[in-house]
């Protein structure tokens, strides 16, 4: 996923109108995987960092070296396959949040499906990532666009073994992404090359898929789900953020907090979240989603909330 400047209040835009709101990149940033930072104090493509240390080094070494995060991913993803059977034997078994579901009560006869967020949930962008780290940058759309044409992403582990088990029980795998429709082929082709099933174009749901009667709230995924939702029973959702699973309202560590309180017991049934700690939405909730901040700013920022007590 990957997002643009949010002001204290959330802005309700219309694709067709501007670029999209964000909680997890800066302004003039495009909704790609991951969810970063402004480009304001970037260094040049290929210049070496002068800092003394970079916050993402030791997150994106994890991800890329680590056992413990294959073997977290893979518990996941495990966990969900064992799920399915029982998924599909309840009826009304629904991964969608109510006020997502224009439907309710009349899903028992939809194709069963499970909805997937791309970025560090199927592909892994560890190396884009990387790369930011090694030459002192930060996200950037033109820098973003060009690494998913690449289509060298690698899939998260656990995850074709997941899909597959679940095309072979009739279920489809749906892509519903903050990669932006302009990037659909590239990703296709990217999902094919590590053995993810597509059953066709329209299982990608990219940031600017229309859909009737719904108004987009920024790069907020909850139309999408409803598009869903209308076509699907949806037995599982799969994301590394909370927005991957019902909408953000505000973007505030209490409300978010608050709404993995309230569906706390989805998590392991119908929502199931991977590991990414590279970027994500918790990050500007920090800083009141101010990405047009200083780099150093926000950093201080983030340190003050350090818990040095309990």
């Amino acid at each position: 996923m990957r997002p643009t400047l949010l002001t204290l209040s959330l802005l309700t835009l219309t694709l067709a109108a501007c670029k999209p709101a964000s909680f997890t990149a800066p302004a003039g940033s495009n909704s790609g995987p991951a969810e970063t930072k402004p480009v304001a104090d970037a260094k040049p493509a290929g210049a070496a960092s002068n800092n003394s240390a970079d916050d993402n080094l030791n997150a994106v070494l994890w991800v890329q070296t680590s056992a413990e995060y294959r073997a977290a991913c893979e518990t996941v993803y495990r966990a969900a396959a064992d799920k399915l059977d029982v998924a599909l034997k309840e009826k009304n078994w629904d991964a969608l949040v109510p006020d997502e579901r224009d439907n309710a009560g009349q899903t028992a006869g939809l194709k069963p499906a499970v909805i997937m967020d791309v970025d560090e949930t199927v592909l892994d962008n560890s190396p884009y990532q990387a790369r930011l780290v090694k030459n002192g940058g930060e996200y950037d759309e033109v820098g973003w666009d060009r690494w998913v044409a690449e289509k060298k992403a690698k899939a998260v582990p656990g995850v074709v073994d997941f899909a597959k088990a679940a095309s072979a029980k009739g279920i489809t795998v749906l892509y519903l992404s903050n990669r932006a429709v302009h990037l659909k082929d590239a990703t296709i082709a990217n999902l094919k090359a590590v053995g993810m099933p597509v059953a066709n174009d329209q299982v990608f749901l990219g940031l600017g898929t229309f859909v009737k009667d719904c108004e987009q709230n920024g790069s907020e995924k909850n139309c999408r789900r409803r598009l869903a939702g209308r076509q699907y029973r949806v037995l599982m959702q799969f994301g590394d953020q909370l927005g991957d699973f019902a909408q953000i309202v505000a973007n505030t560590p209490t409300d978010r907090a608050k709404l993995a309180d309230e569906y706390g017991d989805w998590f392991g049934e119908r929502w199931w979240m991977l590991p990414n700690p590279t970027y994500g939405s918790w990050e500007p909730a920090l800083f009141n989603n101010a990405w047009d901040q200083p780099r150093e700013a926000r950093r201080q920022t983030k340190r003050a909330a350090l818990n040095l007590d309990n």
